[in-house]
């Protein structure tokens, strides 16, 4: 039981980011330079995890959390609505709004819409890969 509720969500996490949100990130380098390049393996502080790895940790846990929402949110505004708008918007504010100021960037990144839309569009992706992903979960 235990192992549907978290881990099947954490995994579909994970895989997510490694491959639709950093996918997506990869096609954005095709219409121009981007700040750090997809599948980054330079380490992050604290402890020097490749930051697509320390990524992909944060994108399981979300995967739960957006696991643990779905009965009382699907059936108010539908699977998809929850895993790309929920999804991307969710961990975009926290992105942006939180974590930024915690790593010493710009509070909501300095209000750039450029960095916004970006970051909308590769969580939504990210969520979008978690749908996907769970639904296959589910078939298996």
């Amino acid at each position: 039981m235990l192992i549907n509720r978290f881990a099947i969500p954490f995994i579909a996490g994970v895989l997510a980011v490694l491959v639709f949100h950093q996918g997506t990130w990869a096609i954005f380098g095709l219409f121009g330079p981007l700040p750090s390049p997809p599948w980054q393996m330079r380490g992050i502080p604290p402890l020097g995890v490749p930051q697509v790895l320390s990524t992909a940790f944060w994108g399981g846990l979300w995967a739960i959390l957006l696991s643990e929402l779905r009965p009382s949110l699907e059936h108010k505004i539908g699977f998809w609505p929850l895993m790309i708008v929920v999804g991307g918007i969710l961990t975009t504010l926290v992105a942006l709004l939180i974590v930024g100021p915690i790593k010493g960037r710009p509070f909501a990144a300095g209000w750039s819409a450029a960095t916004w839309t970006r970051a909308l569009a590769l969580n939504g992706a990210w969520g979008l890969g978690v749908g996907i992903l769970l639904k296959l979960f589910k078939r298996a």
